[in-house]
């Protein structure tokens, strides 16, 4: 029998005779031209499946990871293997940046990796789009769908940028994903039903426990659980998640006081040099346990750690089951030990009401867009726009502004153009010797954009509007392209900020826009109370005297699981029943007038309206959104008072 064609790369380049479960199935679909989906559990070789493939591909295999240090990660271990691989990053300096992508236009890089944010930069769409690409990966490609736990906006827009750049052939990988979540990923990127491999979800060496424990208690349980680990005399890692950054630095200050190693906090209010330092610390042993916020884990490929826990409460099962997966990676038994009670699920509720925007929100929007659109561009239908200025703009948060934004596109009402900086700063030691390089129109035109720029003491500006005049509407992209070959020659210093997002907009009738406005706060309603429901769920799963590992394979449809594993917390008959949730009672209605007398005044003094009645709410309640931060909620008194009142109860209250 003819040995397979991926089987000698597999030796010879990464030193196995053989591929795991899944593995080669997928290998297969796509070395046949078909696009496959791979669902592993965490740390079951799912990035084999697009190693291996892209070693006998023609062109090169692109990958959008949704995290640096995973990028970062893959490209080490590619390296290190003989294999060329690179990322394009915010770390690369000038002349790493020009290397790469010489490097890829050469075809001497067969894999690299992106984030899915870099696709919406016209200058690197403009380079990928000369570049022969054979297959198209995307990492956590749960992240598509919009009823999956870490639905992110601009993942909609793969499908789309793969048809742009005329790639044949997609893999999408991902460790947790349920049957819904699996059918929208496999229609939008038109996978064959049997090429969706799944292998599984359960993983016999950890051992799922619910130790439900009252926050009065829990730093004693941390303190019992790592010093069961450190007495046992060998390496190990360990993590402990919690909910908020200040929880992560008072559990890691009371720890360090109680243990015999070192443990440190780690959240997203760090500094990313400070953060990086952190986790380097614990890649290597010297920090063994690290407290913190959901933002450490993606790309974290320790083979020792031994202990997760959950000092509050995950955010859905899908969280839960990534954390989770992040121990024993080795294979070697390993403890997942949940400690959180009912005391932390008001919080987490909260975070989910947080990021639903107002009717009269999204109603500005639309009027900004409607507005912007009427007074620019000629009457040519089209609309820039800066997201932060328009998050500022509408008092919606930055990533639901995102969603908004896609759900107008899938409805029709906008269509993106391009992206592009709005704000190039260059400077240049002579412009005659610069243009000395060029004759002829090429030499004019350059000529044409050192007059439309404006100068300061050192550097340029390029003024957009004046050189479209000057020279056609055309004439940015074709500027642009001429300041990056400059740069890229070293005869001048370039500088872009300010991402500015470009669509075409189809205008609708005025009267048409509350009924739209609704419509969009329908659909907001419908995910959030989706969301709520995966909160209660997840905490059913808990609270259940059934099979914990098994509940989880059949959440994650996994058929395999067909009798219990013995050794989670309800098997081993050490169930807890859970302590009482007492939740803090609601002040009467004229208390809440009262509390929010400052707010209301400041707010009106600020934006000339009362807050809407889910504004107060989200300043009781101690949330935060853009006109809040504008309005110095957190100092005006009682901002936060009601933060363990359930969201809906202060709203029926304030409404």
């Amino acid at each position: 029998m003819t040995p397979p064609i991926w089987l000698g790369p597999l030796q010879s380049t990464f030193g196995f005779n053989a591929l795991r479960e899944g593995q080669e199935p997928v290998v297969d679909a796509l070395l046949a031209g078909r696009s496959a989906a791979a669902i592993f559990p965490t740390g079951s070789g799912k990035s084999l499946c697009y190693q291996l493939p892209a070693l006998l591909m023609p062109n090169l295999t692109l990958v959008v990871s949704p995290l640096l240090a995973l990028m970062q990660d893959q490209v080490s271990f590619l390296r290190s293997k003989g294999v060329q691989a690179a990322s394009l990053d915010s770390t690369l300096s000038r002349e790493e940046l020009q290397q790469v992508q010489q490097d890829v236009r050469s075809g001497q890089i067969k894999i690299l990796f992106i984030s899915v944010e870099r696709l919406k930069n016209e200058r690197f769409r403009e380079f990928i789009r000369h570049i022969s690409i054979s297959l198209l990966v995307v990492d956590e490609a749960h992240c598509i769908s919009e009823w999956g736990h870490n639905f992110r906006p601009d993942y909609l827009k793969l499908p789309q940028w793969r048809r742009d750049f005329n790639i044949p052939q997609s893999l999408l990988l991902t460790a947790t994903a349920t049957k819904p979540v699996v059918e929208d990923m496999r229609k939008h990127f038109d996978i064959a039903h049997n090429d969706v491999i799944s292998t599984g979800f359960y993983r016999p060496n950890l051992r799922l426990l619910v130790q439900p424990t009252p926050i009065s208690e829990r730093l004693n349980k941390c303190a019992q659980w790592l010093e069961h680990r450190i007495n046992k005399g060998e390496d190990f890692g360990s993590i402990i998640y919690v909910t908020q950054q200040n929880t992560a630095d008072e559990v890691a200050r009371a720890l360090n006081q109680r243990v015999s190693v070192p443990v440190e906090a780690y959240h997203a209010g760090m500094p990313s040099e400070t953060r990086q330092a952190i986790q380097q610390r614990f890649m290597d042993g010297t920090t063994p346990c690290i407290v913190a916020t959901i933002a450490f884990g993606m790309g974290i490929d320790k083979s020792n750690i031994r202990q997760v826990l959950h000092y509050d409460l995950p955010k859905s099962i899908e969280n839960y089951s990534q954390e989770i997966g992040r121990a024993g990676r080795d294979g070697k038994p390993s403890d997942c030990v949940l400690l959180a009670d009912l005391s932390g699920l008001t919080v987490l509720e909260n975070y989910t009401y947080g990021d639903t925007p107002t009717l009269a929100a999204i109603t500005r929007l639309l009027d900004v867009i409607s507005t912007d659109t009427a007074a620019g561009f000629n009457g040519q239908g089209k609309w820039e726009t800066m997201m932060l200025p328009l998050s500022n703009q509408t008092d919606i948060r930055p990533l639901p502004l995102k969603t908004l934004l896609v759900h107008l596109e899938m409805a029709g009402q906008i269509t993106p153009l391009y992206s592009y900086y709005a704000e190039y700063l260059y400077k240049v030691d002579s412009e005659s010797a610069l243009l000395s390089q060029f004759t002829g129109e090429p030499q004019a035109f350059l000529q044409t954009v050192f007059q439309c720029s404006k100068k300061g003491r050192t550097w340029y500006s390029l003024d957009v509007p004046a050189l479209e005049q000057a020279a056609g509407p055309d004439a940015r992209l074709r500027a642009v392209k001429a300041l990056e070959y400059c740069f890229e020659k070293n005869w001048l210093t370039l500088e872009i900020k300010q991402m500015t997002e470009v669509y075409q907009v189809n205008t609708w009738p005025i009267e048409q826009q509350p009924e739209m406005a609704q419509r969009l706060y329908d659909t907001f309603i419908a995910h959030q109370n989706s969301d709520i429901q995966r909160l209660h769920n997840m905490v059913d799963l808990f609270q259940s005297q059934q099979c914990l590992s098994r509940q989880l394979a059949v959440y994650f449809n996994d058929q395999n699981m067909t009798q219990d594993c013995g050794h989670c917390s309800v098997c081993m008959e050490k169930w807890q029943a859970w302590p009482s949730n007492s939740l803090t009672a609601a002040p009467a209605i004229t208390q809440i007038k009262t509390m929010l007398g400052e707010f209301n005044n400041a707010y009106q003094g600020l934006f000339n309206q009362l807050p809407e009645p889910e504004t107060q709410t989200r300043f009781l309640c101690g949330m935060a959104s853009p006109w809040l931060t504008k309005v110095k909620a957190k100092k005006i008194a009682n901002y936060g008072s009601l933060e363990h009142v359930p969201y809906e109860t202060v709203l029926r209250l304030t409404s």
